[in-house]
């Protein structure tokens, strides 16, 4: 199991105030699960993300900017539990997360 963080600025949308912790998808063949928590991150974005799949850091890295980029989220912690899920498949996660954080 390989364990990875990336912490990212610049966001400018937090969470709804007072939002209770989201669970999103499941650990299956090709698939994940994200839990999203509002977190007093100073503005930060952080992503802990557990995978079965080594060596994919950039593949990652590249989700999570682009994830940054469309969504502009700051102050939550998401924890992400891998089994091979492609990159579609995790943003479509972070995404149902993100959306379940903000309503």
């Amino acid at each position: 199991m390989q364990k990875m963080t990336f912490e990212f600025g610049g966001g400018t949308v937090p969470p709804m105030a007072g939002k209770a912790p989201v669970m999103v998808g499941v650990v299956a063949s090709s698939n994940l699960e994200v839990l999203a928590e509002p977190a007093a991150l100073g503005g930060k974005c952080r992503f802990e993300v557990a995978t079965t799949v080594a060596h994919f850091e950039d593949a990652w890295k590249a989700v999570f900017e682009d994830f940054m980029e469309r969504r502009k989220p700051c102050d939550v912690r998401f924890s992400i539990n891998d089994f091979a899920a492609t990159p579609p498949v995790v943003s479509f996660r972070l995404d149902q997360a993100w959306e379940t954080l903000l309503d």
